[in-house]
């Protein structure tokens, strides 16, 4: 790395530092005023208050970055071309985007931080905060039971329970009915439980006390079971992520939430294309840092000015192009990847466009 890359990637950390530090320091000035009231209503303690936006920082950052990167492309490179030293650069014989490879580079290692940082760090925060959010400013004082789940252990057996407590591990109300075949289906056997269990030590369900039904073809027999391992093979972590926000999960979480979700029969497409775009999104930094710095090491009649709104109106073009590509991709026949990550492959194009344009 020459002085030149290091001098340019200097600016360009500072002002990436400053940017996120200052935007992270307003939001979280804005939020707190905006619950402060509730914070004093319920007598919020202190500590509390300080633990709350501590674990608020990482769900903020996850935004951030991204605007943090294109602030200081704009600002650290428009610095260089207001002072004449790109033109010294040119003059030189190099390219004015001589330092863009360096800058990349950043942006590509805080892409692959910040992959980690949202799909692991930030949910574990998240899980704080929210918990101090239903506990002091929603007042639920903690997480529900879940009521009414069903699930389809295989084509032809499914399983409800009417309510589920994950603390103490327990279903109640729950009836398990297997119809022998997905093609004829035909009611074999039925089993209705009061109570069902998960042992920890044997992984696995067990029926405290219910009654099994046999259906023959013309006749039905019953019998009570009790204390009986259940045929049901979803853990008792997959049912107790499905209390938890979306907002909580880590990626891995989010994967088991919709294979638990399409075991129950339901349409999982709108969380798979976000899952696909929680994955792309870190990748967007090295998008905005694409844009940014060719706009800036151009120096414009408008000024800086004009290299920031340029910039911003492709951003939120981005924003805007992303969030609607994902809902129309809900109900069109695309792979989810196409959808979760065609905006950055669109965009990525769109920013080397600009890069050959600002290099000629």
């Amino acid at each position: 790395m020459t002085i030149l890359d290091r001098y340019a990637l200097r600016q360009f950390i500072v002002t990436f530092l400053f940017a996120t530090g200052a935007l992270c320091t307003i939001f979280i000035i804005i939020d707190l005023f905006g619950r402060l009231d509730v914070f004093i209503d319920r007598k919020t303690p202190v500590e509390q208050i300080l633990l709350f936006y501590l674990a608020y920082v990482p769900s903020i950052l996850e935004i951030l970055i991204p605007v943090s990167l294109m602030l200081a492309g704009l600002f650290s490179v428009g610095r260089l071309s207001n002072n004449n030293e790109i033109t010294a650069m040119r003059a030189s014989g190099q390219s004015s985007m001589r330092f863009l490879a360096p800058i990349l580079i950043f942006a590509f290692m805080v892409s692959v931080g910040q992959v980690y940082f949202n799909g692991w760090f930030a949910p574990e925060a998240a899980t704080v905060r929210l918990d101090i959010e239903r506990e002091y400013l929603t007042g639920t004082g903690g997480r529900s039971s879940l009521n009414d789940l069903y699930f389809r252990e295989s084509p032809s057996m499914n399983i409800s329970l009417h309510r589920y407590d994950a603390k103490r591990m327990l279903a109640v109300g729950v009836a398990i009915e297997e119809f022998g075949s997905e093609t004829v289906p035909r009611l074999q056997w039925r089993i209705d439980a009061d109570t069902m269990k998960w042992d920890a030590v044997g992984a696995s369900w067990i029926i405290v006390s219910g009654t099994k039904r046999t259906f023959y073809k013309d006749s039905v027999t019953a019998e009570r079971v009790a204390q009986q391992k259940a045929p049901f093979t979803i853990r008792h972590d997959q049912i107790s992520k499905l209390q938890l926000n979306e907002e909580e999960m880590t990626f891995n979480e989010m994967e088991d939430y919709i294979a638990t979700m399409k075991r129950g029969g339901k349409d999982t497409r709108r969380q798979e294309i976000d899952l696909s775009g929680q994955w792309a999104f870190p990748f967007v930094n090295i998008i905005v840092v694409l844009i940014s710095v060719p706009f800036a090491s151009v120096r414009r009649k408008g000024g800086m000015a004009v290299n920031i709104a340029a910039a911003m109106v492709i951003t939120i073009t981005y924003i805007a192009f992303t969030k609607v590509s994902q809902a129309i991709g809900v109900s069109m026949d695309l792979p989810v990847d196409v959808v979760g990550w065609g905006a950055n492959c669109i965009f990525f194009l769109v920013g080397l466009v600009i890069v050959a344009r600002t290099r000629s």
